[in-house]
């Protein structure tokens, strides 16, 4: 993702003034006396999300920005909690290529490399502000039987250290070019063990799965389907909500009666408002944003935030910064509830089990004529 948009807003500045309010429980546990008083001034404190539960802490290739540094972004932007999420499919070690797009041809394929470089930066370092979330997306959607060894393998290594899975692809379109190809549903089917190990440990699991492209809107759609119909006590999470790239002008409309009808079928759905897509190709539509709002309003518990910022070393703050802004916008249109579930980050707590609550939105007064 490329750096196309710049904000004079002073981000960092505002929202580091305010981290203390922004989360009444912090992840280091203080401020518990906090919790009864405090309140969220949403008039003069930032609006930008303090959760980022979609963040590639490593590169498809190349060197990363080091993990200490990554941290320092999260406390500078006023990130209190993060996921740390790999890069499912990288590619090839020996690869000079940085970023897929730029590397057509060249194949990316499922490994354990940026799960265990996570894990070792995390064992090592271990920080209690941020709140990090160890992710594991090694997993090969193709070939599930090799699952359950490679959870095995993090058990024995890393032993309860891994509590989120994904962001795993069923179907990414923007990787055909890299000889990647779509799950299927005889594929699905044979999910049923490593699905059974995340619903027994309340492991949410975040799933890239396009809903289509301009000339096939709905084309994959059967394949969220699919997921949710068959495992669905499992806490599943659609990333970007099923957009992409490919999908830029699906109608708004049609696009939020599919999630309402799947919201409504299916309670243990989660959807990732994560990736400036959203934002560029469709929120900032004239009338389109407030659509959106609207619906996450219906919605105020189903929805957490995220970035997909990917922590390549060519990028550094200044990327970072602008992606949470940019994601973050459509937080401004959201009314109290919701803003307090998703971008205050009561909604990722739920799903995690953690004992952290989001302030409350303090109540405005009427404005006075005299």
């Amino acid at each position: 993702m490329k750096n196309t948009l710049r904000t004079n807003r002073p981000l960092a500045a505002i929202a580091v003034s305010a981290a203390a309010m922004a989360v009444v429980v912090s992840p280091a546990g203080a401020g518990q006396a906090l919790a009864a008083r405090a309140c969220f001034d949403r008039a003069k404190q930032p609006y930008t999300s303090v959760v980022d539960s979609h963040l590639h802490f490593r590169p498809f290739g190349g060197r990363a920005i080091p993990f200490e540094e990554m941290t320092d972004y999260l406390r500078k932007s006023g990130v209190r909690y993060a996921n740390m999420f790999g890069i499912g499919q990288v590619l090839p070690a020996d690869s000079d290529c940085v970023y897929y797009l730029d590397c057509p041809g060249t194949p990316v394929r499922p490994s354990i490399r940026n799960d265990i470089a996570n894990a070792e930066n995390l064992r090592e370092q271990h920080p209690d502000d941020p709140h990090l979330t160890l992710s594991m997306t090694f997993m090969d959607l193709h070939h599930p039987e090799t699952v359950p060894a490679g959870i095995a393998l993090y058990d024995r290594e890393y032993p309860k250290m891994f509590t989120w899975a994904g962001e795993v692809n069923v179907v990414k379109q923007a990787l055909f070019a890299n000889q990647a190809e779509s799950a299927d549903s005889d594929d699905i089917a044979d999910w049923g063990p490593f699905m059974q190990v995340y619903r027994e440990r309340g492991i949410p699991v975040t799933f890239h799965s396009d809903l289509g492209n301009d000339a096939e809107p709905t084309k994959y759609l059967h394949l969220m389907e699919e997921i949710l119909d068959r495992y669905p006590v499992n806490k599943i999470v659609w990333a970007h909500m099923g957009l992409s790239k490919e999908l830029a002008t699906l109608d708004p409309d049609e696009h939020i009666r599919i999630l309402d009808r799947l919201l409504d079928a299916h309670p243990n759905l989660t959807l990732d408002l994560s990736w400036r897509v959203l934002e560029d190709l469709y929120f900032s539509r004239p009338g389109v944003r407030e659509k959106y709002a609207a619906f996450l309003d219906r919605h105020p518990t189903r929805a957490i935030t995220g970035t997909d910022f990917v922590a390549a070393r060519n990028k550094d703050y200044a990327v970072y910064e602008q992606e949470l802004e940019v994601t973050s916008r459509i937080n401004r249109a959201l009314g109290n509830e919701a803003f307090r579930d998703i971008a205050l980050g009561q909604n990722y707590f739920a799903l995690l089990g953690l004992k952290d609550e989001a302030p409350r939105i303090c109540r405005t007064r009427p404005r006075s004529d005299t």
